[in-house]
């Protein structure tokens, strides 16, 4: 596995946060990932490592300018 589930490009125009969890505890999330969109969060990527899910969520650095 990479140090970093995502490629390094994205850290210079995007602010990120990866969020682990199992298939489960996603799938009870759904009111906190609304929340993360209502919030200029986007879901970027989702993919499994091993037992986990791995979830990208990434906002522009230019949207947090103007939020």
């Amino acid at each position: 596995m990479t140090s970093k589930p995502y490629p390094a490009q994205w850290e210079s125009v995007a602010d990120l946060r990866v969020f682990r969890t199992t298939n489960e505890e996603w799938q009870k999330l759904l009111g906190w990932r609304a929340d993360m969109r209502k919030r200029g969060w986007k879901l970027l990527r989702v993919s499994s490592d091993g037992p986990e899910l791995v979830a990208i969520f990434g906002r522009t650095k230019a949207d947090r300018v103007t939020s």
